[in-house]
C-alpha cells in the first residue's frame, strides 16, 4: 500500500495486534484492553501489599516458643537436684541468712517484651545439700544463670556459632574450649573454661532453635575446705544439657 508504514496494517493497527477487520477501531480496543490489564495488575499489587506479601518485615521462626514472665518457673532444676544441689535459702523462701541480714531473693527472674525481641532470664544460687559433715560451712558459691531471647526482626543463625567460638579465639591468660553439642535445637555449643587444679568452674551451654536463642551458664567456686568434691566440667555439661532440653520443652507448651 503506497504511503503505508512498514509493518502496518489497514486502519493503523500495528502488525501483530488484532484489529477489527479494517474498521479503524482495533487500536482503541487494544489500548482499552491494555489499560484494563494494567489497572487489574495495580489492584492485585495493592492487595499483595495490604496482605503483607511484599512486606520487608521478616517472618520469625519461633517454633512455638512463647514468652514467660517468670523464666525460673519454667527452668528445670531437676538435674542439679539429682547431683545433690539445692537452691540457697532466699527472701522468697521465708528463711533468713542467719546473720540478721535479709537474704536476697533466690531464684531471681526478669524479662522484657520489646519490638525486636522478647528476652527473659533466671538466676539461681545453688549450694550442696547438707550431708551433716560440715559441707555447708565451706563457703561454696554456685550460680546457674539462664537467659532466653525470642528474636522477631533478625535471624540469629548467621552469627550464633561465632559468638561462642570467639571465647576460644581470644588471646588472654584464661583459656576456653569450644565444642558442638548434638541433639538440642538446630545447633548447640559448649564453652568451658580451662582451670587446671582450680576449685572454680565455668561452663556455658548455648542453643539456637529457629529464632530462639538460649544460654545457660554454670559458675562455681568451692573453697579448699569443702567436704564434697565439686562436679567436673563434663558432669556440669551433662546437667546443663538435661536442664536445657526440659526447659525448652516447657517454653514450647506454655502459651503466650
Amino acid at each position: 500500500m503506497p504511503g503505508a508504514a512498514y509493518g502496518a496494517q489497514p486502519g493503523g493497527v500495528p502488525a501483530g495486534v488484532p484489529g477489527d477487520g479494517g474498521s479503524g477501531r482495533g487500536a482503541s480496543g487494544w489500548l482499552w484492553a491494555l489499560g484494563g490489564a494494567v489497572a487489574a495488575a495495580a489492584v492485585g499489587a495493592s492487595v499483595l501489599f495490604a496482605t503483607g506479601a511484599f512486606s520487608s518485615e521478616p517472618d520469625p521462626d519461633l517454633r512455638g516458643y512463647a514468652y514467660r514472665d517468670d523464666l525460673c518457673a519454667a527452668t528445670s532444676l531437676t538435674p542439679f537436684e539429682n547431683a545433690r544441689f539445692e537452691a540457697k535459702p532466699g527472701s522468697g523462701s521465708g528463711t533468713g541468712s542467719g546473720s540478721g541480714a535479709t537474704a536476697p531473693p533466690n531464684p531471681q527472674h526478669s524479662g522484657a517484651r520489646m519490638n525486636s525481641m522478647d528476652s527473659m532470664w533466671c538466676n539461681v544460687a545453688l549450694t550442696p545439700q547438707s550431708t551433716g559433715t560440715g559441707t555447708g560451712s565451706s563457703y561454696p558459691s554456685t550460680w546457674v544463670y539462664t537467659s532466653v531471647a525470642l528474636h522477631r526482626k533478625a535471624d540469629p543463625a548467621p552469627e550464633f556459632a561465632d559468638m561462642y567460638r570467639a571465647y576460644e579465639k581470644q588471646e588472654t591468660s584464661v583459656k576456653y574450649t569450644f565444642q558442638p553439642v548434638s541433639g538440642i535445637g538446630d545447633e548447640a555449643y559448649l564453652v568451658s573454661r580451662q582451670d587446671s587444679g582450680s576449685n572454680s568452674a565455668y561452663v556455658i551451654l548455648a542453643v539456637r532453635d529457629g529464632w530462639l536463642t538460649y544460654q545457660s551458664t554454670w559458675s562455681s567456686y568451692t573453697a579448699g575446705s569443702a567436704q564434697s568434691k565439686p562436679p567436673t566440667s563434663s558432669e556440669i555439661a551433662t546437667m546443663l544439657e538435661t536442664s536445657a532440653k526440659e526447659t525448652l520443652k516447657r517454653l514450647k507448651t506454655s502459651g503466650r
